[in-house]
């Protein structure tokens, strides 16, 4: 209940704030993350074929380095590229853990029993877990141990909330045990402004319907009144701050009920920001990982510089007994 008055008040004051905002973590119920793997598949959407094609490559020489024991993955939804490193780690039948971290329950338990059919040898750990409060897995893994998160999900926070989340999520590793970090690259050579707007404005509209579920979402946990047809989704890149924004505009002024709370009103117009999605660069990334108390030793790009996979190992002092 104490949880729930929290969220309830955080919501408020996101929807008092210029621009509007909301937690992008209502995006990804069962509903949304379901409409999330339609949109990895979409041909706009580079980014994860980029990235299962680095895990491709590197999968066999990063497992046969690393010599990992156990897998944690946080924001683990289908586990369809993490499949190329479970096939390495579980090549010949050796036994491995895995354990899959994501809030939405029923897509993750799904995919535990699929996964356990698939690889005999693998323990399928899942956890039901919010990322953003930095938590450890419940039962310690056995070492050495890859924490990975992967796709663009570290994008959906600010630089200091990203920070400390890595931080959070990386406090429990061990000398061994690496952070394998998932990250979108800015334009530049190889990769148009263009192409990259077109991933969060698909032609089919996923990514729209992706969007307005964000409201739906909000209804059925707080009780609000939100219209999803009343919004329209908008998206684009502000280079200022090397990120890409994801809107929602109200297509006429109007008034949402916010149980407990304040009458929020839309002007014909008027966004409300539903995520951000930031984009790196290498010194980005280093920078990233050494202010979360790992330092970063390799660092892989797809051939067209599109997506990046960075390493990160415990620093000299860092980890934990």
């Amino acid at each position: 209940m104490r949880e729930r008055r929290e969220e309830l008040d955080e919501l408020a004051r996101g929807l008092a704030r210029t621009p509007k905002t909301v937690s992008s973590r209502y995006i990804y119920d069962e509903r949304g993350s379901e409409l999330f793997e339609a949109i990895t598949r979409l041909p706009e959407y580079y980014l994860t074929r980029a990235e299962r094609g680095l895990l491709t490559r590197i999968a066999r020489g990063l497992i046969g380095e690393v010599q990992p024991r156990a897998l944690v993955e946080f924001g683990a939804g289908s586990a369809r590229k993490t499949r190329i490193l479970l096939s390495a780690m579980t090549e010949g039948g050796r036994a491995a853990v895995y354990v899959p971290v994501d809030v939405s329950e029923d897509f993750m338990f799904d995919t535990a029993r699929r996964l356990r059919d698939e690889y005999p040898s693998l323990k399928v750990r899942p956890e039901v877990a919010d990322m953003t409060r930095g938590l450890r897995p419940a039962a310690r893994p056995p070492a050495p141990c890859i924490y990975a998160l992967l796709g663009s999900t570290i994008g959906n926070f600010t630089h200091e909330e990203a920070v400390r989340m890595v931080a959070g999520l990386s406090s429990g590793m061990r000398d061994g045990d690496v952070f394998l970090l998932g990250a979108d690259l800015r334009p530049g050579p190889g990769k148009s402004l263009e192409s990259l707007e077109a991933a969060y404005n698909d032609a089919a509209g996923v990514t729209v319907e992706f969007n307005r579920n964000l409201l739906r979402v909000l209804n059925a946990r707080f009780g609000t009144d939100f219209d999803p047809s009343r919004f329209r989704h908008r998206a684009w890149y502000d280079a200022a701050n090397t990120r890409i924004e994801m809107h929602l505009e109200a297509l006429s002024a109007h008034a949402v009920a916010l149980p407990g709370g304040p009458v929020i009103s839309f002007r014909e117009g008027e966004t409300l920001r539903t995520e951000i999605s930031c984009k790196y660069n290498r010194a980005a990334v280093s920078s990233l990982l050494e202010q979360a108390g790992l330092e970063m030793v390799r660092w892989w790009t797809d051939e067209g510089c599109r997506f990046a996979l960075a390493l990160g190992a415990v620093t000299s002092g860092g980890g934990s007994p």
